[in-house]
């Protein structure tokens, strides 16, 4: 190094300079035999970004010190630092980490690969001495080959001009936009810049021009003002005339005046002074109506507040005129509408806030305490998948949710992973700069325990969807076994028992039921235990009914006697419809008296009727219908089985409503064996006319094998 640290950095403290001494000595020592594409000692880089960081931007010691130590162990982490201060070796950290993105496709992640940056920034200070490491670069770009310049003005482009203009660094943001325009389209900026510099001492003269007849004026009304005088970059200009499909001479900005008034903080008399440099400016020049943006009355979002006009001189020369007052511009250069904030850079609240804090970092250097530098948002972290892909997941994030977010498939059969070369479990949980490897086996199947340690929504969907989907295999395993023992002990499991079987279990559902009963949580013995408690409860209680109607048989009417039923007095407390048959008007009925409950009425065909009947022939009550059917409807029961076409639920459910029938329950499972549809439909009808209307369409249909009524 031909000039020394005292040279390179005279304005730092002698305490500062030994600080950099230091960390330039062991970069050094581990860059020694390095060079760079024009034979030139690598040593350069790290000096001359040091001096863009020290002087172009005006940072501490400790940050040039950082980029030496940066430079000297991003290949050497074997270097001890031990001997540098916290917020040095949190710097060196952050810039080593970003160095290692190696982005797959720049262009289609960019917005990914820029919250990475800051994402490593845990000093805010890394990101800004990135984007000066990435400005020596650009200024270098003839040492690298043309592969690697291509891939570095993209880069650039995409990732570091962004994040320089969103932290107000806009001189360095200009030149790298230049640089990046000279070798990407070289025509075009040759084109521009001859322009430019062909047209500079017009623009000159007429700013002198402009402003000379609106002095005067301006000084009698008593309006204090600065004038600033700025010309688009070469690029600016190029995206405009792109943007616009014009040529450099329709792009009317090239050269704007800017009014910066200096008043106090009254709205409204800021408002006043703006309209009047505004009609001042436009009684003198001719103004194009249909360019006026008047964010004065009218702010944007963002609270910018300024007048924006075109106007003509005599020579027929374009220019823009933006009038404000000073706290406006200072908003608009600073505050919530930065300019950055409104020229469609897309940004998030979060990593705005923080943007805006180091800037304010940058501008009040000796005021900010390292424990009081912000953090970067860290709601998300940010993973590769070992063909180099950056996905971003929620903080928090574990292997299986890595897994779900590449794909369903590989979410449902992942049993582990590799983390940077390490394998790991699929609970264990990720973060930024992870390398990350799907294991996966074929028999592997989702497990509700996988619920409690996932954090991503679409990880915890699928694993329910999967779930569900099991449980439902499970329940037509469990409804097979079920009927076939059903059958065997030649017993029934209607509905209002399977309801109270499920309460004693405390399932939510009948899915659930027989899923269970498939696992061998629940012994299918169990349910005939249960139906044989019931029976025998049954007989339990007909047998005191029994003993009851043989005490007060002589008191009774002859058996002989026929009752007759409506509708309206089955409602009263005397009658009730067995719920075993569920009989409905014109069915074929007997009644049978019961202890406590009145009369029941069961139909001829009920399978408890021959028990009943041979049993206890005393306690048979003939019945019979009036001979007009009432008001009042019947619940009955309608089983159907039909192919597996969606359709047909739709379609059973038309019939239905073609008569004089109402669905009360409608359950389906699906008999996959089969290919099957079970469907048990419950029914209020007003009789078993039409009832039969209702089962005979249904029968009709398509697709439906068989339909009966139990």
């Amino acid at each position: 190094m031909e000039r020394t640290i005292d040279e390179l950095f005279p304005h730092f403290s002698e305490e500062g300079r030994e600080l950099v001494k230091r960390a330039a000595d062991i970069a050094g020592k581990a860059l020694e035999g390095e060079v760079r594409g024009n034979g030139h000692p690598f040593f350069e880089h790290p000096v001359s970004v040091a001096q863009i960081v020290s002087d172009e931007i005006g940072l501490q010691a400790e940050c040039v010190a950082a980029v030496f130590l940066h430079e000297a162990t991003r290949n050497h982490r074997e270097i001890d630092l031990s001997g540098f201060s916290d917020d040095i070796r949190t710097m060196v950290d952050g810039l080593n980490n970003i160095s290692t993105i190696k982005p797959k496709d720049t262009r289609l992640e960019a917005e990914k690969y820029k919250k990475l940056i800051v994402q490593y920034s845990a000093d805010p200070r890394v990101t800004v001495i990135k984007i000066a490491d990435r400005l020596e670069v650009m200024r270098n770009l003839n040492l690298f080959p043309k592969a690697s310049r291509d891939q570095k003005i993209l880069e650039t482009l995409l990732l570091y001009i962004p994040l320089a203009h969103q932290l107000g660094l806009y001189n360095i943001k200009s030149e790298m936009e230049n640089i990046y325009f000279r070798h990407a389209e070289p025509e075009q900026y040759r084109a521009i810049t001859n322009k430019l510099k062909a047209t500079e001492k017009d623009r000159e003269r007429l700013s002198r021009e402009f402003i000379k007849p609106l002095e005067e004026k301006l000084s009698a009304a008593g309006i204090s003002y600065k004038l600033k005088v700025r010309t688009k970059t070469a690029y600016s200009i190029f995206k405009k005339m792109q943007a616009q499909k014009v040529t450099f001479e329709g792009v009317y900005d090239v050269f704007a005046i800017r009014f910066i008034i200096l008043c106090d903080d009254d709205r409204q008399l800021e408002k006043d002074l703006c309209w009047k440099v505004y009609s001042y400016v436009t009684e003198e020049y001719e103004s194009d109506t249909n360019r006026l943006r008047d964010w004065l009355s009218n702010p944007k979002p963002n609270g910018y507040e300024s007048l924006h006009i075109t106007v003509r001189n005599k020579d027929k020369a374009y220019l823009e005129v933006q009038i404000r007052t000073k706290r406006m511009d200072d908003e608009a250069e600073n505050g919530n509408a930065a300019h950055w904030s409104y020229k469609g850079i897309k940004h998030e609240q979060a990593l705005d806030n923080w943007m805006k804090s180091v800037r304010y970092t940058l501008e009040h250097p000796f005021e900010a305490k390292p424990e009081d530098l912000p953090q970067p948002p860290s709601k998300e972290i940010f993973i590769f998948t070992p063909t180099g892909e950056l996905r971003i997941l929620p903080a928090g994030s574990t292997m299986l949710d890595f897994a779900f977010n590449i794909h369903s498939g590989l979410g449902c059969r992942c049993t582990g992973g590799k983390i940077n070369g390490k394998i790991v479990s699929i609970r264990e949980k990720l973060k930024t700069g992870d390398s990350v490897e799907i294991l996966t086996a074929k028999n592997q199947k989702p497990s509700s325990d996988w619920l409690n340690f996932v954090v991503t929504s679409k990880a915890r969907t699928r694993i329910k969807l999967e779930l569900n989907e099991v449980e439902r295999k499970k329940s037509l395993e469990g409804k097979e076994i079920v009927d076939r023992r059903l059958k065997n002990w030649k017993m029934e499991f209607p509905d209002d028992l399977v309801a109270e079987f499920m309460k004693q279990h405390k399932l939510s559902s009948v899915i659930s039921l027989y899923a269970a009963i498939a696992d061998e949580k629940i012994d299918v013995n169990d349910i005939k235990s249960f139906l044989q408690e019931k029976a025998r409860k049954e007989v339990s209680r007909e047998q005191e009914e029994l003993a009851e109607w043989t005490g007060s048989s002589e008191s009774r009417s002859s058996s002989d006697d026929i009752l007759v039923l409506s509708a309206k007095h089955v409602k009263g407390l005397d009658y009730k419809m067995s719920k075993c048959c569920n009989p409905v008007f014109g069915d074929d009925v007997f009644g049978f008296v019961t202890r406590g409950e009145g009369i029941k009425i069961h139909r001829m065909s009920c399978p408890n009727a021959a028990r009943l009947i041979e049993r206890y022939p005393y306690r048979i009550q003939k019945v019979m219908w009036a001979e007009t059917p009432s008001t009042g409807d019947f619940q009955c029961t309608v089983k159907i089985t039909a192919e597996m076409e969606h359709t047909v639920l739709t379609q059973v459910m038309e019939v239905v409503n073609m008569f004089r029938a109402s669905i009360r329950g409608f359950n389906v499972l699906e008999d996959a064996r089969n290919s099957a549809y079970d469907i048990t439909m419950r029914l209020l009808v007003p009789s078993n006319t039409e009832l039969d209307k209702v089962v005979s369409q249904i029968g009709m249909l398509r697709h439906v094998i068989k339909v009966k009524r139990v």
